[in-house]
């Protein structure tokens, strides 16, 4: 008798236009997914704190980035030939029309997601991915300890997601301030942050 051979399944990862694609034949409808390595993720619903969070960080940060910078709020950043992260802000250069007819943003001056119930999610897997695509600044709204993880100095390191990680990671409690590195003059608290 022959020996049968093992064989196990594999994972089919998707292009950007394959998820578009599926996208516009509404298999995502009422779901909230990102694409990220080529894999379709289903993200959780937001909770209260999760949506004040997200709000009141995108008015801290459109306070102090002014015209030349497009603040957004959980759209869509191309990076990565497989990746469509939706962080719940990120800063770019321009403005919204400047990429009209362009494409998603494919880097960002900053990144922040905001995580009550993805902290680890938020910390390993995207921490890696914003790091291979280069991100400088990435930020995590802790909302469960009330801190701000801020990530920076992407490097690459074989033990983490991706291959890549930040070699400097700081954690600010709500009582500090911190500057984004693209706008080392600008001040803003960590509780303007936190709901």
């Amino acid at each position: 008798m022959g020996t049968m051979q093992t064989t196990f399944p594999r994972v089919r990862r998707v292009s950007r236009d394959e998820y578009y694609q599926m996208a516009d034949l509404g298999m995502f409808r009422d779901q909230r997914v990102e694409l990220i390595a080529g894999k379709i993720i289903r993200m959780p619903a937001q909770r209260d704190p999760h949506a004040i969070s997200v709000s009141i960080t995108h008015d801290a940060l459109k306070a102090v980035f002014g015209a030349g910078y497009w603040v957004r709020s959980q759209l869509p950043l191309s990076l990565l030939k497989r990746s469509e992260p939706e962080p719940d802000a990120s800063v770019v250069l321009g403005q919204a029309r400047d990429y009209l007819g362009k494409g998603h943003p494919t880097n960002a001056l900053l990144v922040v997601e905001v995580s009550d119930t993805t902290l680890s999610f938020d910390r390993r897997y995207k921490a890696g991915l914003y790091a291979r695509a280069g991100i400088a600044d990435y930020w995590i709204v802790n909302v469960e300890d009330r801190q701000l993880e801020v990530l920076r100095n992407p490097v690459a390191d074989p033990s983490k997601r991706f291959g890549y990680g930040y070699a400097d990671v700081s954690i600010l409690r709500d009582g500090q301030t911190v500057s984004p590195l693209s706008m080392p003059t600008a001040v803003i608290r960590v509780a303007d942050l936190l709901p």
